[in-house]
């Protein structure tokens, strides 16, 4: 089947959260997350070495609206129910229809940092992929000195398959990292 004929919900509910896709007009909202955030993003994402202006935010988010409509890529945007706030960016990404396989990535607002909302977030990303994509296997990746990053896969039941070992570049180049692999899957009807 071709995966842009595949309707599924395009937003939904966790006990906090509000998950929906991008959509035009969330780049002065995806801004000031990013920007707020930027000190403790530096060392884990190429996007976030300057600070971003609302007009490259607004173009990101029409772009990643797009790849949503066309299936080849799945970000999604954590709002807080309460208060309609962006507090988080995640996603299904590195998508394979065929099997199918999902990357989940994920960064948090530094404001809203200990609360479980990242958890909380990831934990009801995987419930979607699986129920409503019908994922048989969905991943974490992160450089391998990324405690948070690897504390949310741990709690969410994410298992460590590996660690890839000189795998990745730090984002300003200058050292070589591993990367650790977590992953959740469905058996098949073989059991295999």
């Amino acid at each position: 089947m071709n995966p842009v004929l595949f309707d599924f919900p395009t937003e939904f509910y966790t006990e906090r959260l509000f998950i929906r896709m991008p959509l035009p007009g969330d780049g002065k909202l995806m801004a000031e997350a990013v920007n707020s955030s930027i000190e403790e993003f530096k060392p884990w994402l190429p996007f976030a070495q300057e600070k971003q202006t609302v007009e490259e935010a607004e173009a990101h988010i029409r772009k990643s609206h797009a790849e949503f409509l066309q299936r080849t890529n799945l970000q999604l945007l954590v709002f807080l129910k309460d208060t309609d706030e962006l507090i988080a960016s995640s996603g299904l990404h590195r998508i394979n229809w065929d099997i199918p396989k999902f990357e989940i990535g994920y960064w948090l607002d530094s404001r809203f940092s200990g609360k479980g909302y990242m958890t909380e977030a990831v934990e009801g990303i995987a419930a979607f992929a699986f129920k409503e994509l019908h994922a048989k296997r969905l991943e974490i990746r992160c450089d391998a000195r990324n405690k948070k990053s690897r504390a949310v896969a741990e709690r969410v039941g994410f298992n460590l398959e590996g660690i890839l070992e000189n795998s990745a570049m730090t984002v300003d180049g200058s050292e070589i990292r591993d990367t650790c692999v977590y992953a959740k899957v469905i058996k098949n009807k073989l059991g295999i």
